[in-house]
């Protein structure tokens, strides 16, 4: 026979442990803290990343304000013809393709119209506002580059 009195019996003799699930504060803390950490660094690298990404808007308006200077130059053989209606749209200034830049026409120079001078600066109060690296560009007719900063163009 077997002997009885060995078994437990009922859930009184039955200890059970429970382990707690979850997080401690300590635990959240810390993960807290190096979010933070990480975001300090990351944020500031993000915002000069879209300053630099957001040139590329001043670059690409410029040269396709060229390209019509440019054309106007080929077809009447001055770059201010009358018949030419690049000049009047660039007369006052313009928006760029993506409105972060104002594009405008520095100069006709001489009364035969054979230069120009292009010049993109980031519109007051936009986005580009806080791009103190590179205040403006500028683009003239013989493919001249210029800029506030030596590397704004690259």
């Amino acid at each position: 026979m077997a002997n009885t009195d060995l078994v437990p019996k009922g859930p009184k003799t039955m200890k059970t442990r429970h382990r707690a699930t979850g997080f401690t504060l300590i635990e959240l803390m810390i993960v807290i803290v190096v979010v933070g950490i990480l975001a300090a660094i990351a944020f500031p690298s993000y915002q000069s990343y879209v300053l630099k990404a957001n040139r590329a808007d001043a670059k690409a308006s410029l040269l396709s304000a060229a390209q019509l200077l440019e054309r106007c130059f080929t077809q009447h053989n001055a770059y201010n013809s009358a018949n030419c209606p690049t000049v009047g749209q660039l007369a006052d200034t313009k928006d760029s393709q993506e409105g972060l830049y104002t594009i405008s026409l520095d100069t006709l120079a001489t009364p035969a119209a054979t230069t120009y001078r292009l010049r993109a600066t980031p519109k007051t109060g936009g986005r580009q506002a806080k791009d103190t690296r590179c205040t403006f560009f500028t683009l003239d007719h013989r493919g001249g580059k210029d800029a506030s900063n030596p590397d704004c163009w690259n």
